[in-house]
């Protein structure tokens, strides 16, 4: 028959413990002599040395590959996006509403503009520079101070009827609400492949065609002036602002439509159905007393 095997104590399972924390017999601490601690802590140090010197190499390689002005994929930028103000988004639909009778909701549209519209000042414009419009604003060089390159101005005063200044409601206080479309930035991107033709902004009534009387916009004729392109980046060109184009909606009847807003150019597309605001914005105006 098998002999059971001794159950050890307490005392003697603290003792072992000590034993192999310190071995008084071999000189040996936690299983390991001084000589052998000394040898796999060498081992170790050379190793993550080596690790992390193999690390910070591939991320210099790396960083010094990239252009800091101009990201290196741009596959899926093909086209600009296109955004209304005020942006009062209803899940995916934007959705512009206020009340005739409500001022409270008049003065939250008019708002969301006054805000929006502050880096647009005259007065902040100040910095950027008068460019020759009509003409596409090349620049090899980075030739304005701090090594960044100019940008043209656009005052809110360019927004005419719906710049604010005359009219701070911009017309929300009535039937000639005022909207902001802006076409997102892509760097070095040239509307109509340089072709020296402008991009126009083109709003159709979608549905309520018998409640909107006529649409404005402004600057006149909806155009995206060329001397805001190229786009060199925000490192290249920290002042620069996106043009826009004001359009005044007239209110007739019902006062309730749906307009979509298009950028027209050759190389901006608007049918992706993917991308519902590639080239194009679609919102819903209501006015109702």
């Amino acid at each position: 028959m098998a002999t059971l095997k001794e159950k050890r104590t307490c005392g003697q399972k603290c003792e072992d413990f000590g034993r192999f924390v310190w071995n008084s017999d071999t000189g040996s601490l936690f299983g390991r002599t001084p000589e052998k601690w000394v040898y796999i802590s060498l081992y170790y140090l050379a190793f993550y040395v080596i690790m992390t010197g193999l690390f910070s190499l591939s991320i210099w390689t790396l960083m010094y590959t990239l252009d800091p002005y101009t990201p290196d994929y741009q596959d899926r930028l093909k086209s600009p996006g296109v955004m209304v103000y005020p942006p009062t988004y209803i899940e995916e639909d934007v959705i512009l509403s206020y009340n005739l009778s409500n001022k409270a909701s008049q003065n939250k549209m008019s708002s969301y503009l006054t805000n929006f519209l502050k880096g647009y000042n005259d007065t902040v414009q100040q910095s950027n520079l008068n460019c020759t419009r009509g003409q596409y604003f090349i620049q090899d060089e980075f030739k304005a101070p701090g090594h960044t390159k100019y940008s043209c101005r656009f005052d809110q005063s360019m927004l005419g009827n719906c710049s604010g200044l005359d009219d701070p409601t911009f017309g929300y206080n009535g039937t000639q609400p005022c909207v902001i479309i802006k076409m997102n930035r892509i760097i070095r991107f040239l509307p109509n492949n340089g072709t020296g033709v402008a991009p126009y902004l083109n709003c159709t009534i979608l549905s309520g065609h018998s409640n909107v009387d006529t649409i404005e916009y402004f600057p006149k004729n909806g155009t995206f002036d060329l001397s805001y392109y190229p786009y060199y980046g925000k490192l290249a060109q920290p002042s620069y602002v996106n043009p826009l184009v004001a359009v005044k909606i007239h209110l007739i009847n019902t006062r309730e439509a749906k307009v979509q807003c298009r950028v027209v150019a050759h190389n901006i597309a608007y049918q992706d159905s993917y991308e519902p605001y590639q080239g194009k914005v679609v919102f819903q105006i209501k006015a109702p007393n």
